[in-house]
């Protein structure tokens, strides 16, 4: 009784000291949005040598981590698309994965890929000028190696694997999750949720976090009941579409949670910049997030929600 007693609360956002010092910490993610929002990197533009660098980076933080390589033995799935007059663009996904022996995962997402110097987007943005994308999505990026570390280092064997996966090519058009999704490196239906974090470093606590998907499991509602952390708004949005990655899960079958700050007058442009990250409130949404994995960890399968044909 005790010890069922103790992953209870465990489970509902409360957590040892050990777990306590594996939580996100700002220092971390302001250090991590610095390099993959630096100049060096040029903005990380699909098919751009910054892309490439950013995508050998998350790697090698994952087998640091000691997560294991979730395509075969390489931690890339490498890909190809086209786009308008651009033919055979190439991009590719990084997969990490925590096998914990279980017989479902949970997948953990964000975009590494921004704008670059915006060549291929066909004069949109100014050509030729770095974007750096530290909220859009460096910020994202920052939240998943925290996550992965948190349930690496926590202390404790889940009930459920994790695969970490950070997405190529979303800019234009979510071509990562696209591929990802109509080539899984494990069965979709065998896939708890997936969370995906793009742009999540911009709090505003006037608005608080957005926290879309609410209505693409029937179960979080009961996940989402009088989960609160100190100086974090946050409001849910049922719909489980949208303008990033979880889209291509949630039309798959696949319930998704969706964390979003907003926008702002940066977005899409050179300026958005790592000084301008609020990294201390990032890492409460991340032990927001956290709080809120640790609780639907509690049902052993979703039921998920088809989209509304209205």
């Amino acid at each position: 009784m005790k010890k069922s007693l103790l992953l209870l609360v465990l489970a509902g956002g409360m957590y040892s000291a050990h777990a306590q010092d594996t939580l996100p910490d700002a220092g971390r993610i302001q250090q991590i949005v610095n390099y993959l929002a630096s100049d060096k990197l040029k903005g990380r533009g699909t098919a751009e040598k910054g892309s490439i660098t950013a995508s050998n980076y998350v790697a090698k933080a994952f087998k640091k981590l000691g997560l294991k390589p979730a395509n075969g033995s390489s931690y890339f799935q490498d890909f190809t698309f086209d786009r308008n007059a651009h033919k055979k663009i190439p991009s590719r996904n990084v997969l990490g994965f925590l096998d914990n022996g279980a017989a479902r995962t949970i997948i953990i997402g964000a975009h590494y890929d921004h704008l670059g110097t915006a060549g291929l987007f066909d004069g949109k943005y100014p050509i030729g000028e770095i974007h750096n994308g530290a909220d859009d999505n460096a910020s994202g990026v920052a939240g998943l190696l925290e996550l992965a570390r948190y349930y690496v280092k926590n202390g404790r064997q889940e009930p459920f694997n994790f695969l970490f996966i950070a997405f190529g090519g979303e800019e234009l058009g979510l071509q990562g999750s696209r591929y990802y999704t109509a080539n899984p490196v494990m069965p979709l239906d065998k896939m708890h949720f997936m969370l995906n974090m793009d742009m999540i470093g911009r709090y505003n606590p006037e608005r608080g976090v957005g926290i879309g998907g609410f209505g693409s499991a029937a179960e979080w509602p009961e996940v989402f009941r009088e989960v609160q952390q100190p100086g974090i708004k946050y409001f849910t949005d049922a719909a489980g579409k949208g303008a990033s990655d979880h889209h291509n899960f949630y039309v798959n079958g696949v319930p998704v949670m969706f964390f979003h700050t907003g926008g702002h007058d940066d977005y899409h442009k050179p300026t958005d910049d790592a000084p301008k990250l609020q990294a201390a409130s990032e890492a409460g949404i991340l032990q927001l997030g956290i709080q809120l994995i640790n609780r639907a960890m509690q049902f052993p399968m979703l039921q998920y929600v088809q989209p509304s044909e209205k």
